[in-house]
C-alpha cells in the first residue's frame, strides 16, 4: 500500500492484501509493459503498417525479453516514468533492425496506463468475488438472526425496538449496489490507452482505427477509439467506487463496534482481540479495522480529484500523484473485503 507497509512486518500484517498487492508487483507490471507491446507488434503487421516479415521476428525476440530492473530502478527517477529505459533495453535485445516494428505510434502514458487498467481488470475479479463472500455472510445472519429484536438507536440514543432484519439489511443493500456499480462500470474502466506522443493517434495515420481496436482485442480490453492520455475521469470514478466500498464497511465496522460495548452487548463474536493490560477485554479489532480503512481511502479521495487536472496534452505531476494513490486505494479495498468477509463469519449472535 505504502512504503511503511512494504518495509515494516507489523504495518504489513496489519493492512496488506497479499493477493491484490501481488497484482502491482513490478515483474507484473513490466509483464504487461511487455504484452503490450507484443500485442501492438502483432496489430501494427495485421494492418500493414509494418513489415510483417520484421514483425514476426521482433515479436519472436520480445518474448525472450527480460528487463534489467536494476537499470530500470536507476534511470526512472532521472527519466521521471519506467518505461524509456524498458524500451531501450528492449530495442537492443530485438536488434536495430526489427526495432521498425516496435513501439511504433505508442508513448510512455498507453503502456502505464494500459497496464494500470490491466490489473484493474484482474483486481475487479477478485473485488466481485469478496462482494458475494460478504453479502452472503450478511444474508446468512438475516437468516438465523433476523427476527431477534434489538434496540434501534439515532444519535447514539436508545430510540425504539427494531428487529436485527432492519439493521443488517442496511448493511448489505449498499453490498448489492457496488457489486452491480462495478459491473455497469467495467466497460468504461477495461479500456485501451493508445495515443501516441501527443494523444491524437497520428503516427498510424488511416491505419490508427484498425490497430486500435486489433490492439485492445489482444489485450482483452475494449478500444474508446480515442486516446485520454489527460482526460482522467475514468480512474477517479473508479477510486470514487472504491471509498464507497469501504466506507460502507467502514458503517459495518462501527455498528458492531458500538454493538460490542460492555453493558450494551448486542452482539456475540469470537476473534477478538487481547489486551496486554487487562484479560478480560476482547477487543473488536476487525471491526475497528474497517473503520480505519475507510477513513483511509476517503481521505485518498480528494487526492484523485486532485489528480484530475492535467495541463494540455500530457501531466507529470498530475499523472505521477495518481501512482502514489490509485494502487493504495485498491490495495486499501482488498483488504477492507477480506477483513469484512472474515468478520461476518465470526459472528454468532445479534439482538435477542
Amino acid at each position: 500500500m505504502n512504503p511503511l507497509t512494504q518495509s515494516n512486518l507489523f504495518f504489513s500484517s496489519l493492512f496488506e492484501d497479499p493477493e491484490v498487492t501481488a497484482v502491482f508487483e513490478t515483474g507484473r507490471t513490466f509483464a504487461r509493459f511487455l504484452a503490450f507491446e507484443i500485442a501492438l507488434s502483432e496489430a501494427l503487421a495485421a494492418s500493414g503498417a509494418v513489415d510483417v516479415s520484421t514483425a514476426k521476428a521482433a515479436i519472436k525476440k520480445m518474448h525472450s525479453f527480460s528487463p534489467d530492473m536494476n537499470a530500470i530502478k536507476v534511470a526512472s527517477p532521472i527519466d521521471g516514468v519506467p518505461v524509456p529505459e524498458f524500451l531501450r533495453q528492449l530495442r537492443k535485445h530485438v536488434g536495430a533492425d526489427l526495432t521498425p516494428a516496435v513501439h511504433v505510434g505508442s508513448t510512455s502514458q498507453d503502456l502505464i496506463d494500459t497496464a494500470t487498467v490491466l490489473a484493474l481488470k484482474e483486481v475487479n475479479d477478485t473485488f466481485t468475488a469478496r462482494l458475494e463472500t460478504a453479502i452472503a455472510g450478511i444474508e446468512r445472519l438475516i437468516e438465523s438472526q433476523g427476527n431477534n429484536s434489538l434496540m434501534g438507536r439515532t444519535r447514539m440514543q436508545a430510540a425504539l425496538p427494531i428487529t436485527v432484519r432492519h439493521r443488517l439489511e442496511n448493511w448489505v443493500i449498499p453490498l448489492y449496489r457496488h457489486r452491480d456499480s462495478l459491473a455497469g462500470m467495467r466497460s468504461d474502466l477495461q479500456v485501451l490507452q493508445f495515443g501516441g506522443a501527443t494523444g491524437d493517434r497520428s503516427a498510424n495515420r488511416d491505419k490508427v482505427v484498425e490497430i486500435g481496436a486489433d490492439l485492445a482485442n489482444r489485450l482483452g480490453l475494449t478500444d474508446p477509439g480515442y486516446a485520454w492520455h489527460n482526460d482522467r475521469t475514468r480512474f477517479v470514478a473508479y477510486a470514487g467506487w472504491l471509498s464507497l466500498v469501504t466506507g460502507s464497511l467502514g458503517k459495518i465496522g462501527q455498528d458492531i463496534c458500538l454493538m460490542a460495548q460492555q453493558g450494551i452487548e448486542e452482539i456475540t463474536q469470537s476473534g477478538g482481540g487481547t489486551s496486554s493490560a487487562m484479560a478480560h477485554k476482547q477487543n473488536p479489532v476487525k471491526a475497528e479495522m474497517l473503520i480505519a480503512l475507510a477513513q483511509y481511502n476517503a481521505g485518498q479521495l480528494a487526492l484523485m480529484h486532485n489528480a484530475l487536472i492535467h495541463e494540455q496534452e500530457r501531466s507529470g505531476s498530475a499523472w505521477t500523484l495518481e501512482w502514489m494513490v490509485l494502487p493504495a486505494m485498491v490495495c486499501t479495498t482488498g483488504r477492507a473485503l477480506q477483513i469484512a468477509v472474515s468478520q461476518l463469519d465470526e459472528i454468532s449472535r445479534v439482538g435477542s
